[in-house]
């Protein structure tokens, strides 16, 4: 006799950030892959020293907006020509870093790299994850299970509920501040039908797919840094987002950081088929 699942919900929205710290791309399926959903954080930028920047400071590049073709990535940003970006050309292989790590990559030429230089005011290169790389996770985190990503932060999957942002929403209204749209916070997986932040205490959720069952396990809060104060239509920062969530937010199992959804490793159901509208159901895990 099957055990009833503690939560039911559904899949209501998919995003995936094909270059680093760039805005995202709403999809209505992805497909799941060993690093996450495919192509995510699989490009990203960096300096002259071969180091990783984001939005933390360079707020602009949350106006770089990429859209998905057949085989390129087509990225656009205000008063910019399009880039295009064919999915299987890299030029160079190159090192770069990214946070303590040395990661192998490959240099995507001196066309995206002025692209980007020419838009963002600093010298820049785009780099290519090298797909023969095992990154793992940090194995603390996923009791030792082998997670591979790209270029994220540190796992293949961010997972957030639509009533943890539709909380955090309520407090800025209360507070006479207007709300903001989840797109700041950079999920891959928006779960619609879950109590507020019912991630946290996730230990596996199952989705239902026509390629048979994705199950995936919650590891990690995501420890939060500025870029939610960022509006991704304008890149203006405004830290009102922090401030609020420092009200409310602080998690122990991260440092007494701001958490605000869940890193996840995918656990059963490489090569299936996401879709907005399947079904999901949740276990708690009971420490």
């Amino acid at each position: 006799m099957s055990q009833a699942p503690d939560v039911t919900a559904r899949l209501a929205r998919l995003f995936v950030y094909p270059v680093k710290s760039c805005a995202g791309v709403e999809l209505r399926e992805a497909q799941l892959t060993e690093t996450g959903l495919d192509l995510d954080r699989a490009w990203m930028v960096v300096d002259e020293r071969g180091e990783f920047v984001t939005q933390r400071e360079l707020p602009r590049m949350a106006l770089v907006k990429p859209q998905l073709k057949l085989h390129e990535v087509v990225l656009r940003a205000p008063g910019m020509l399009a880039l295009h970006l064919a999915i299987d050309t890299v030029e160079e292989p190159v090192k770069v870093r990214l946070w303590d790590e040395e990661v192998p990559a490959y240099d995507m030429g001196d066309i995206a790299a002025q692209w980007f230089t020419d838009f963002l005011g600093r010298r820049l290169r785009l780099v290519r994850f090298d797909p023969e790389v095992r990154r793992l996770s940090n194995a603390k985190w996923t009791g030792g299970v082998e997670a591979l990503n790209q270029f994220s932060d540190g796992y293949p999957l961010l997972v957030l509920s639509a009533a943890s942002l539709e909380g955090l929403n309520e407090k800025l209204r209360s507070a006479g501040q207007a709300p903001v749209g989840i797109e700041r916070f950079r999920p891959n997986l928006v779960l619609e039908g879950l109590e507020a932040h019912d991630e946290d205490s996730l230990g596996l959720i199952r989705i239902a797919t026509d390629d048979g069952e994705v199950q995936l396990r919650p590891v990690k809060p995501c420890p939060r840094c500025p870029i939610p104060n960022i509006d991704p239509a304008t890149a203006e920062s405004n830290p009102v987002v922090s401030d609020t969530l420092q009200g409310y937010r602080r998690d122990e199992r991260v440092g007494g950081a701001v958490s605000f959804g869940m890193n996840a490793i995918v656990v059963q159901g490489f090569d299936a088929t996401l879709r907005v509208g399947q079904a999901a159901t949740g276990e708690f895990r009971f420490e």
